[in-house]
């Protein structure tokens, strides 16, 4: 009886630590369900954040929408540029609800970048190159939202653009729009690699190089029979080069590498480095990862070669 009692005691112990343990583990495993969706949503818009600043610099935001010259706020506006059609200034898109774009929402983020509409309906000069964010992801739109929102506050109104007429007239945008904009967003080709796409998307849509290296016409849009041809009119006055592949006057005796060392470090194969506002491009290059810098030389190789001479 003695070892039977015992023997029972033995049971009896081992199933009440057996029930405490599962207790705490209950407890445990009751704790991991009620806080990982949390902590899985904090590391997405950390990822998020992430991932929008790195599009920003990619775009350029902060060289345009900074007053970098005269050392202002980040992302507060003031920059001056000047073009044929006018004197523009950087717009303030802190995420201060005055004077920047904190009351947007995601909805009026993306059709500022899609279409080139202002929340109240009205229509963008083309100084803002939304004709090229036109083609971006709605994710990279938002991140890049995502981003600018986690930034401080600046309370600082915007300045007035210098333009003359009929330039100033917004209401033309309306038929600017119809006779030379193609809303996005970016359509990937088939026919290409992987790489291919990558460097077309980040080119055409993000660091929208055509911007300033396509020739425009008339009207201030880019003329598309001379995609990258290099541009005689550029942003300050400044004559901005041919890159397309002509081995004459464009870079297509550049090797991949020097291509990539030309974005990443400014340096150009002849040992000279790039300047104006390329030198702002590169040092926002110099942030990419190499994958990305590599596909873009792999885009701009495969452009058709275009004889133009726009420098010396």
């Amino acid at each position: 009886p003695a070892t039977i009692l015992s023997s029972q005691i033995c049971w009896c112990h081992f199933l009440t630590e057996c029930l405490s343990n599962f207790n705490i583990f209950c407890a445990v495993a009751a704790l991991v369900l009620l806080h990982c969706p949390k902590a899985h949503t904090q590391t997405q818009q950390h990822s998020s954040i992430e991932r929008g600043q790195y599009i920003l610099t990619a775009a350029g935001c902060v060289g345009c929408n900074t007053d970098v010259k005269n050392k202002g706020p980040l992302l507060a506006g003031g920059r001056k540029l000047k073009t044929p059609f006018g004197t523009f200034f950087g717009p303030n898109i802190t995420p201060d609800k005055t004077y920047g774009i904190g009351k947007w929402s995601d909805e009026d983020f993306v059709r500022a970048l899609r279409k080139g509409t202002a929340p109240n309906g009205s229509h963008y000069f083309p100084v803002f190159p939304y004709t090229s964010f036109t083609k971006m992801t709605i994710k990279d739109m938002l991140a890049v939202k995502a981003y600018i929102f986690s930034l401080p506050r600046v309370a600082k109104p915007n300045i007035s653009h210098e333009i003359g007429f009929p330039f100033r007239i917004r209401l033309g945008i309306v038929l600017w729009k119809k006779l030379f904009f193609d809303e996005g967003p970016f359509r990937r080709s088939k026919k290409q690699t992987e790489e291919w796409n990558r460097g077309a998307y980040l080119t055409q849509a993000l660091v929208h190089c055509g911007e300033c290296h396509t020739p425009r016409n008339f009207f201030g849009a880019v003329d598309k029979r001379r995609t990258m041809a290099g541009n005689r009119d550029g942003p300050d006055g400044d004559i901005v080069p041919n890159i397309t592949p002509d081995p004459e006057t464009g870079i297509g005796k550049w090797s991949h590498k020097d291509i990539i060392d030309a974005l990443q470090l400014g340096m150009l194969p002849n040992g000279d480095f790039v300047g104006s506002v390329m030198t702002e491009v590169s040092e926002n290059m110099a942030n990419l990862i190499h994958s990305d810098l590599s596909a873009i030389a792999t885009y701009l190789k495969s452009l058709p070669a275009i004889q133009n001479r726009v420098t010396g």
